[in-house]
């Protein structure tokens, strides 16, 4: 797929990363989801698309995802959110970038406006779960599940065929990033797309985020029959399609 390269952050912190870079070409910084990585669909659509176009690319893998050092466990939305920054700030420096979040990316997108907000030019969301972790985790827990957590510190949470691990520092620290009761007043484009079929993230958080930007050119495009992922085929294209447009 890419050449996947290393940042080291700390002596015990190595996050797996791709950056591929053209001259004096606008950026596209790409964020993935929870508990996902740079192995799929989405970041390959995007990495060929910024060849193709020659346009810069950077996406990252958060600490206990995929590669990356670190255990899952241990990482928060803060820790991540900072990894992004660190790492915009060592591969995109100055310049100006178009930011894509997928599902709790668009949550991490988010917190990038408070650093670097003139240099985003564009923001794409796929799938937008920003403040999940109270409202679509904790809210529908149990009060079994809940006493769990907090007494063990964790609840493994089975969701299909998977397992979530999910830490009762994440469900905290999550409370400490609210990003939905902040205007952000970029003059900029900002689509949201979402699937139809999202059984995962309702479509009204993608309606709450372009709510938080009064001045931007904003968009909402409804995938019929999409997903949560939307790697389909069909999926990919729209959202391409949408990406161009931003660029």
């Amino acid at each position: 797929m890419a050449n996947f390269r290393f940042h080291k952050i700390s002596n015990s912190k190595k996050i797996r990363h791709i950056a591929k870079i053209f001259k004096n070409s606008s950026f596209i910084v790409f964020l993935h989801g929870f508990m996902s990585d740079l192995e799929g669909e989405k970041p390959n659509a995007f990495l060929n698309f910024a060849r193709k176009n020659k346009v810069s690319f950077l996406a990252l893998e958060y600490s206990g995802h995929g590669k990356s050092s670190g255990k899952f466990i241990n990482g928060n939305i803060s820790k991540w959110s900072k990894e992004t920054s660190i790492l915009i700030r060592k591969y995109v420096k100055r310049k100006d970038f178009i930011l894509i979040g997928s599902s709790m990316g668009a949550w991490i997108s988010l917190n990038q406006f408070k650093i670097f907000k003139k240099q985003i030019k564009g923001f794409l969301g796929i799938g937008a779960a920003p403040e999940f972790l109270e409202n679509l985790m904790w809210k529908k827990f149990t009060k079994k599940m809940k006493e769990e957590t907090i007494k063990k510190g964790i609840y493994h949470l089975k969701y299909g065929n998977y397992e979530y691990p999910i830490s009762l520092q994440l469900i905290k620290d999550g409370r400490k990033n609210k990003v939905l009761n902040k205007k952000i007043n970029s003059n900029i484009k900002v689509t949201m797309v979402h699937g139809e079929k999202d059984e995962v993230v309702p479509v009204s958080y993608s309606r709450k985020i372009l709510k938080l930007f009064p001045k931007a050119k904003k968009k909402l495009n409804i995938i019929k029959k999409g997903d949560h992922s939307l790697s389909s085929k069909k999926g990919l294209k729209v959202i391409l399609k949408e990406l161009n447009l931003l660029i």
